[in-house]
């Protein structure tokens, strides 16, 4: 049986921006912020062995996903977009973005 080109309502193509634009901007601005502008607090948050097991969590997660989505691509972006995605800017903005970015154009467009 052959799949069906991913098909997204204009509900969900919102929906799936604001959780993108929240996960670069909200906890991604967050880590940024503290690791460029307060270095001492960064290191000692990073180096908290529940901060450490949930960046562990965290990279596992991105394997996991990046391995389902090698055995089933929703289109041409592919795992490693989804990968480098992921650490441009976390998960909460690379799983958005990847749906996104593997809607086919066609529908992309804004019905009359």
């Amino acid at each position: 049986m052959a799949e069906q080109p991913l098909s997204l309502s204009p509900t969900a193509r919102v929906g799936l921006r604001l959780a993108a634009l929240f996960g670069l901007l909200g906890p991604n601005g967050v880590f940024l912020y503290y690791a460029f502008a307060r270095r001492p607090e960064f290191v000692a948050a990073i180096t908290h062995p529940v901060a450490l097991a949930l960046m562990i969590e965290a990279f596992l997660m991105v394997a996991l996903l990046a391995l389902w989505l090698a055995r089933r691509p929703l289109g041409p972006w592919g795992w490693r977009s989804f990968v480098l995605l992921s650490l441009l800017g976390g998960l909460g903005f690379a799983a958005p973005m990847i749906v996104l970015l593997n809607e086919p154009r066609q529908r992309r467009a804004v019905a009359p």
